[in-house]
């Protein structure tokens, strides 16, 4: 079986079990594009260009996974020359939910911050959906703030997550995800660091 089969029946199963395209693609790390057409694989259309990112290894290890969100704060940092040693990031670290979260987490406890989370647009059932943040978790408004997930995939959820926090009177600082599959280098004035950059060839 090819991984485009993996992944084809991998989507079919989420699906099955009640998921939305929008979760699906969280889960699998893809575009919405490319998971539409592995839900659906229209007749005379090919797969999308699109890089599937598998990293379960680490996400599943809660030690790796901790590391994983020091070597996000050091990469900040390095690049960062202005910023001195031990001076805070951001007030609240804003993690999107689902694989934003855990790395979210741990980060505003290396920096003694707050904890907001994140849902994205796509991720509703709803029929006019919408982003929000968690009322269970840190308020954003007023505050400065970082935006954490585990990829880029196309920009869309990172826009519409700068675009609530300002109009919610919050200061989006930076963004940090560990894959950055489109090489971008802000949103919306708001500077993008990463890991890593995966580009298809």
């Amino acid at each position: 079986m090819s991984s485009l089969d993996d992944l084809i029946g991998k989507a079919k199963v989420l699906l099955s079990e009640g998921h939305s395209p929008g979760q699906i693609a969280d889960e699998l790390s893809l575009s919405m594009e490319t998971v539409t057409w592995l839900l659906t694989q229209a007749k005379g259309t090919s797969a999308p260009k699109d890089v599937h990112i598998d990293w379960t290894a680490v996400s599943s290890h809660a030690p790796m996974l901790e590391e994983t969100a020091i070597m996000l704060l050091n990469r900040y940092y390095q690049s960062q020359k202005e910023t001195t040693a031990g001076s805070p990031v951001a007030d609240v670290i804003v993690g999107i939910a689902l694989s934003g979260i855990p790395l979210a987490t741990l980060i505003a406890v290396q920096e003694a911050a707050q904890l907001a989370i994140y849902h994205p647009a796509k991720q509703s059932q709803s029929e006019r959906p919408t982003g929000s943040i968690s009322g269970n978790f840190a308020p954003v408004t007023g505050q400065r703030c970082i935006i954490v997930d585990d990829v880029i995939t196309s920009g869309n959820t990172m826009k519409e997550v700068v675009r609530y926090l300002k109009k919610h009177n919050a200061t989006p600082v930076a963004i940090w995800v560990i894959f950055d599959k489109r090489g971008i280098r802000d949103i919306d004035g708001v500077p993008v660091c990463s890991l890593y950059k995966v580009s298809p060839v």
